[in-house]
């Protein structure tokens, strides 16, 4: 170390070092941080996404709003009394659950729904109040309250399934009432899943 530049340093007041200092490290700072750069022209800007993530969010969000509109245009069904309309939003594989029973396919599922159809005014009605989709936009939960007079009674579970371009079914549908009830002790083919302490 050269003792000339060790005495001129030893000389310098304690305020000129410290500010030396400090702005040595704001200019190193400054140099290390990248340069800002215009915004790339958005690709938003001509309808088109500009990433594959962006693409896929977009699919996802077309997919929720066509699982939206179909449950409830499934629930309308319900409200116009129109059964075979009803009965076109079942996949050929749809599972209902109704209490302990379970319905397979459309056939099954018609003969236990059909009183429900019966008569002018409709026993209950649904509505969506949430959905989400898979990543690979072919299957979606959609959920919401039962409603009965105007009251909430309980809660819907349905699958959808995407059966064809822009074509969802219902492949699972479960109902649950929303009071405190003690919970079941066995599934609907009789079997123990749940022991009570």
């Amino acid at each position: 170390m050269n003792h000339r530049n060790h005495r001129t340093r030893a000389l310098l007041p304690p305020t000129v070092v410290a500010t030396a200092v400090t702005v040595a490290v704001g200019l190193c700072a400054c140099a290390g941080a990248p340069s800002p750069r215009a915004a790339a022209p958005s690709r938003f800007a001509r309808g088109a996404p500009s990433t594959p993530l962006a693409a896929a969010q977009a699919a996802l969000q077309t997919a929720t709003a066509q699982v939206i509109t179909d449950e409830r245009a499934f629930a309308a069904t319900m409200a116009s009394r129109d059964f075979k309309a009803f009965l076109m939003f079942l996949s050929p594989d749809a599972i209902f659950f109704s209490g302990n029973m379970v319905e397979r396919g459309p056939a099954e599922i018609a003969q236990q729904w059909a009183p429900y159809f019966q008569g002018a005014r409709a026993p209950f009605s649904w509505q969506p109040d949430h959905v989400d989709v898979l990543s690979d936009g072919k299957l979606a939960l959609s959920t919401g309250p039962l409603l009965q007079q105007g009251r909430i009674v309980g809660r819907f579970d349905s699958v959808w399934r995407l059966e064809a371009p822009n074509t969802w079914r219902v492949v699972f549908d479960k109902g649950e009432p929303v009071c405190s009830a003690p919970p079941p002790t066995t599934n609907s083919n009789g079997s123990q899943f749940f022991n009570p302490q």
